[in-house]
């Protein structure tokens, strides 16, 4: 008879062995397939974060220009970057505000360069808005769309001042009133640097700073265009170093100012590794006791059944067969245990990586901050809420169901052949004896 049919009748004649043997394979491929959902929604969690949250590496250096800076943007190791260029300008049509005394220079609109004007290519990317302390209460940021526009973003202080707000039109004029810009106001924002209690002049008033692009700093610009800093988000913190070589062959090792600060990346991303590392260790240790269990329950089963194969022996019944029949009664059952537990992964994984993802998010607060390597390399600690990720998505997918369903087949081996053989090496005459 051939050894596919016998197992067929021997799986049928033994159901409640077989119903334990289905029992044991749907909890292994469940845990097994529960650890490669949860390994895979971290993995995707965790690039979702690295391009959200990722670490901001400010970059410094005497003579950086705007040209200089935007080779810094190295494509596949920055996922964005901002440049400031500084400038001072003459306000047309509204009042600045002043701190008034002796030596401020509170000369209202007769002030030279009242305003503190910043040329920036992604507002978001500036430190005081990536981690909170400077926050937009009305309308948005300049981002890398408003190259060539005429917008601004001005401080809630400024905007109550005059009454102004978003959709207003700011006129500016250079301090050598060659050169103008009429700019749309797209977003006011709000800094919580106090007003100083002794005189100052009004460009260092903290009311007086707005924002606008590249382009419009440039033309409002009297001297050479001098950019103070560039910030780069990169995805982790081992990548500092590839830019910091970058940076040195660009800009010269001399006086390179190279900060990079992975808070924010420390808070949410690791977190999110370790969950990928503990799938991985929950999928080896269950692959591991799946195959050392389901050996335990064939090498009993083979016992029990010694007759049995003393008989088959005796008839001339080659012994691979015999174990062909033992490999494909076990993978005949992990079969339809890896489609309940592919169903059971459709209905609860998301559930359940849900929680164990937000558990394990929410954990690292460290507020230590890595450095770049090299000369010019330094530390920055700053505090950085959580920024909101996406829920992460958990589903069966058909390299899950494939990585399981391989496993599972190899546990099927490990756990036929190995028993079987020592069992199988004995004379038909030995099993029959033990058997009677």
């Amino acid at each position: 008879m051939n050894f596919v049919k016998r197992a067929g009748l021997s799986l049928s004649g033994r159901r409640s062995r077989t119903a334990a043997l289905l029992g044991v394979f749907v909890v292994i491929c469940a845990l097994l397939l529960g650890g490669f959902l949860l390994r895979g929604a971290a993995a995707r969690q965790e690039a979702d974060a690295q391009r959200a949250v990722g670490v901001d590496v400010t970059v410094g250096r005497k003579g950086l220009t705007a040209d200089l800076a935007d080779r810094l943007d190295v494509p596949g190791l920055v996922h964005r970057y901002t440049a400031e260029l500084p400038v001072r300008a003459v306000p047309r049509g509204f009042t600045p505000l002043t701190s008034g005394g002796p030596g401020a220079g509170g000369g209202g609109r007769r002030e030279r360069g009242a305003l503190e004007v910043h040329g920036v290519r992604d507002l978001g990317l500036l430190l005081p808005f990536s981690y909170g302390s400077t926050r937009i209460t009305s309308g948005r940021g300049i981002g890398p769309g408003d190259a060539g526009a005429h917008v601004a973003v001005i401080e809630r202080r400024l905007a109550e001042r005059n009454g102004l707000a978003v959709g207003d039109t700011l006129r500016l004029r250079s301090t050598d009133g060659r050169r103008s810009a009429v700019s749309r106001i797209v977003g006011v924002f709000r800094d919580p640097t106090r007003d100083p209690a002794r005189p100052m002049p009004s460009h260092m008033l903290p009311g007086n700073l707005l924002y606008v692009p590249m382009a419009t700093a440039r033309r409002l610009g009297t001297g050479p265009a001098r950019v103070d800093r560039a910030v780069y988000r990169i995805g982790s913190p081992d990548r500092a170093e590839r830019l910091h070589a970058e940076a040195a062959r660009v800009l010269g090792g001399g006086g390179l100012r190279f900060t990079v600060n992975d808070k924010a990346y420390r808070d949410q991303v690791r977190p999110i590794q370790r969950v990928g590392a503990f799938a991985d260790l929950v999928v080896h240790v269950i692959a591991l006791a799946g195959a050392l269990i389901l050996s335990l329950l064939v090498t009993l089963q083979v016992r029990e059944r010694r007759g049995e194969l003393g008989v088959l022996l005796a008839l001339g019944e080659k012994k691979w067969k015999l174990l062909g029949q033992h490999v494909v009664e076990v993978a005949a059952v992990a079969l339809p245990a890896l489609a309940l537990a592919a169903l059971a992964g459709a209905l609860g994984g998301q559930r359940v990586g849900d929680a164990f993802l937000d558990h394990h998010g929410d954990g690292d607060t460290d507020s230590r901050s890595s450095s770049g390597s090299g000369s010019g390399s330094g530390t920055v600690a700053a505090g950085a809420p959580d920024t909101p990720l996406a829920p992460p998505t958990v589903r069966v997918g058909p390299a899950d169901l494939g990585r399981v369903a391989g496993i599972a087949l190899g546990i099927s081996l490990v756990a036929t052949v190995v028993p079987g053989i020592g069992v199988l090496r004995l004379h038909p005459r030995s099993l029959l004896l033990d058997a009677a």
